[in-house]
């Protein structure tokens, strides 16, 4: 009677499709005090917070910061925090400071816009964050430039801090609090966001705890034999759902669906960015903001299954050790292997004798915000003297060389990353200072560690070959795309193929047909392989190309699925199926529409739909979405344009009462776009496309001698780019004929 009733007990359960609510950090810390308190004060307890005399770090007693030539003034108005600045129109104004975000090693601002009478309390209508920011240790305030932008930003550049660039909900909100709902209207134009919690709270990383509450204050023996305890496992054996229930907050990536929720996988949920040349350097160290996940990700650290918790603790968040016994704790093999001079050939207790200086070198972004590299990886100088990737060695003996660099070059170098960017800049006695300092480091390994010395091939090899265009460059490629993981972490082989498919090399196709194949293949690589066949209808049959991709429409990965509906329409092999077929294709496409439409609040999202419609020969809704684009982000360029095309060949076929109408209105539209694509060239000089989509538009506007001028700049910034080139050949036979 007992055994019977114990096993009614353990096989009662929950329904496999509850959904658990949040509770609040209030109602764990009934039993997880020893838990909670190292949270209290931590980075994740402290991502933002109401404006108060507590949460308020920076000087707000009448403190000025002039910038471009603006006067700013912090200063207090009661008990409100006000900020005196440049506000949406050029003009100053006075700003109240709702928000503060972040804690260290800078606290920024955020003030808030659009609120209305009728909105609920706990709703948060546009935030903005304030560049003027508050350096924690430095107690000083400071302006906080873009990346690369040393000019005056113009109050409608998107990167202004009353811009798009600089809005809370669309950059920073869902890392910074818990169960947030962004809630945008793009018929309105308004947010209604909210969050069950402020900051990071134990729900962000254990998962919504109403069922873990109810099931622990429940009189059953067991956790639920459906739902465990109620919470994401992130314990056992494999370390993967710890990693990805970090990744979403510690990466960048692109967002497919915003119900992601810790134990889930990452890419059903996320598109990880992958080593592009704008964000990581060609052998995968840090160049741009890209947080941890990409890195590790390719560390051999990765691939021995250590995880974020065996180095931090998981609710102070710091290292569980000082200085190197964070390492040693692990790395300990024969006594004291490691953490001597025989190891490191450095003095023992200076910066070259840390582990970390060399085998996680940092980078600084926010001006004042040190992040170290997470690929964990052996410095490499001798792929720096054969490819310049970077390499920690040289990090810190660059200093040996400042007195060959003129004094006024000198004061901007303040740390490596400063001497690379000079050096990309075309600075030769940088590019040199580097060179000599490269090779030296690369002969004192070869010293130390003479034939011992392990230089084993590196995935910057075929990359960096690639993006120089070396002869066998595109063979290697393909050969990095199919390494196993122990050779080659799947970022970089991901990162192969989106490279050979944006070139549009067909020899990528039979590689990426192999990958499609193996269902136990990372979903990054098979997503990369997809795109291979975005090209792929120029020298493959429809059918072949649906055969491979349309399987891919039911594939267990979010991202997969979305990839292949998007390719099948883009690559224009839609057009070419059956009416089965294209059926097929438009049920998918729900999927890419709702991953499109988790940035509502981005003109470019509602311009993919818009693209993706048109494509599919749905004008009405194409016409639709690139209208709600325009009133998203009125200043946005892109929408206008399309809309003009797609109205004027709607005109061209109709023929009828409506089409002048039409032509009028893309006359219009055009006409609405010049002075933002005029803007955008002026602010990005050196980025050809910009610079070409400038000249089409003055084209079409009619000022050909303008457009031929733009449309030469586009050539001498990327003369190698045929359509570039044949463009302005058209346009000069055009003028030569009117004469």
């Amino acid at each position: 009677m007992i055994a019977g009733g114990v096993l009614a007990d353990y096989w009662s359960a929950k329904p496999r499709d509850l959904v658990p609510s949040y509770v609040g950090r209030d109602t764990c810390i009934d039993c997880h005090r020893e838990q909670a308190q190292p949270h209290f004060g931590s980075h994740h307890d402290l991502a933002m917070d109401v404006a108060s005399d507590t949460s308020v770090l920076g000087d707000f007693n009448d403190a000025t910061l002039t910038h471009d030539g603006i006067t700013n003034r912090m200063y207090r108005d009661g008990d409100r925090f006000m900020v005196h600045t440049e506000g949406p129109q050029g003009e100053m104004q006075d700003f109240e400071v709702k928000y503060v975000f972040g804690v260290d090693p800078l606290q920024q601002y955020m003030v808030e816009f659009d609120r209305t009478d009728d909105m609920a309390e706990h709703e948060i209508a546009r935030l903005q964050v304030l560049r003027i920011s508050w350096d924690t240790h430095g107690k000083r305030w400071f302006y906080l430039r873009p990346p690369d932008v040393e000019d005056k930003l113009s109050p409608d550049d998107p990167l202004h801090w009353t811009g798009i660039a600089q809005r809370w909900q669309t950059m920073c909100a869902d890392c910074h609090s818990t169960d947030l709902q962004r809630n945008f209207d793009p018929l309105a134009t308004r947010y209604h966001t909210t969050f069950s919690e402020i900051n990071v709270s134990c729900e962000s990383c254990h998962g919504p705890g109403s069922l873990h509450v109810e099931l622990a204050r429940g009189r059953s023996l067991f956790w639920d034999r459906h739902h465990g305890y109620g919470l994401a496992r992130l314990k056992g054996e494999d370390t993967e759902p710890e990693l990805q229930t970090c990744a979403p907050c510690h990466s960048r990536r692109g967002v497919l669906d915003a119900s992601f929720r810790p134990g889930n996988a990452f890419a059903d949920h996320y598109h990880l960015e992958l080593l592009h040349e704008d964000a990581y350097f060609d052998d995968g160290q840090i160049k741009d903001e890209v947080y941890e996940y990409g890195s590790f990700l390719q560390s051999k650290m990765y691939h021995q299954g250590i995880r974020c918790t065996d180095c931090h603790d998981p609710h102070s968040l710091k290292l569980k050790h000082p200085g190197n016994e964070t390492c040693t704790s692990c790395h300990q093999h024969a006594a004291g292997k490691y953490d001597v001079p025989s190891h490191h050939h450095h003095q023992p207790g200076t910066e070259g004798a840390m582990c970390v200086s060399c085998h996680m070198p940092h980078r600084t972004y926010m001006d004042v915000d040190p992040r170290r590299d997470h690929s964990l990886r052996i410095p490499r100088p001798d792929l720096s003297v054969k490819l310049g990737t970077p390499n920690a060695c040289s990090s810190c003996h660059l200093e040996d060389r400042l007195e060959s660099i003129d004094e006024r070059t000198r004061e901007t170098l303040k740390e490596y990353a400063d001497w690379q960017r000079l050096a990309e800049a075309g600075d030769t006695d940088v590019i040199e200072a580097i060179r000599q300092t490269d090779l030296w480091c690369d002969e004192a390994c070869d010293r130390w560690y003479g034939s011992e010395r392990k230089t084993p091939p590196h995935f910057a090899e075929p990359i960096a070959n690639f993006r120089a265009g070396r002869e066998g460059a595109v063979e290697a490629m393909l050969r990095l795309a199919v390494q196993p993981n122990e050779v080659a972490p799947a970022i970089a082989r991901a990162t192969a193929l989106s490279e050979l498919a944006r070139a549009g090399h067909r020899e990528a196709i039979s590689v990426a047909k192999q990958i499609l194949g193996r269902d136990d293949e990372d979903a990054t690589v098979r997503a990369a392989a997809v795109n291979v066949y975005l090209n792929a209808a120029r020298t493959q049959p429809a059918n072949s190309i649906a055969s491979v991709l349309m399987p891919l429409l039911k594939d267990p990965i979010r991202l997969v699925r979305i990839e292949a509906a998007r390719v099948l329409v883009e690559s224009g092999t839609y057009q070419q199926l059956t009416s089965s077929q294209r059926t097929q294709i438009d049920l998918a496409m729900r999927e890419v529409r709702d991953s499109l439409m988790t940035a509502s609040d981005r003109s470019g999202s509602h311009m993919g739909w818009a693209i993706l419609s048109e494509q599919r020969g749905r004008f009405e809704e194409a016409i639709e979405s690139y209208e709600t684009a325009i009133r998203v982000e009125p200043l946005a360029t892109g929408p206008r344009t399309n809309l003009a095309s797609l109205l004027e060949r709607i005109a061209e076929e109709r023929r009828g009462p409506d089409s002048i109408q039409l032509t009028q209105r893309a006359r219009k539209l055009r006409a609405e776009e010049l002075p933002l694509l005029a803007r955008d060239a002026a602010l990005a000089p050196a980025i050809a496309d910009v610079q070409y989509r400038y000249g089409l538009a003055l084209y079409l506007s009619g000022d050909h001698q303008a457009a031929l001028e733009q449309l030469q700049k586009t050539v001498d910034l990327a003369p190698d780019v045929e359509i570039f080139r044949t463009a302005l050949e058209l346009l000069k036979d055009k003028l030569q004929s009117l004469e």
